[in-house]
């Protein structure tokens, strides 16, 4: 299965993908209407909005959970932004939250 290279959501159909290019497959969600990838801060912010309102994390824990997310990913690795600085939670939590789903 493909994934976003910039928010890591799941592309399990043609519908979510908005955008090919070197840096990789994008969703639609990471795309803006010209068809180039957003902000670091509009992805990160988008990220820590569904972790609050769909899994129901506090903001704080969300923000460490995006935060690692995305420097995990080939995009952001291609791509480093300030927006990605701070806190983040360890390898061990990150895989323990997300191989328990």
């Amino acid at each position: 299965m493909k994934f976003c290279a910039a928010c890591s959501m799941p592309l399990e159909t043609n519908e979510f993908l908005a955008l090919h290019n070197a840096d990789g497959d994008f969703c639609i969600y990471c795309v803006d209407e010209q068809k180039k990838v957003k902000s670091c801060e509009d992805i990160f912010k988008g990220g820590v909005e569904y972790f609050i309102n769909e899994e129901n994390y506090p903001k704080e824990y969300a923000e460490k959970i995006v935060r690692k997310n995305m420097t995990l990913l080939p995009y952001w690795k291609g791509n480093p932004s300030a927006c990605l600085k701070g806190e983040m939670l360890s390898d061990e939590e990150f895989n323990q939250l997300f191989c328990e789903k």
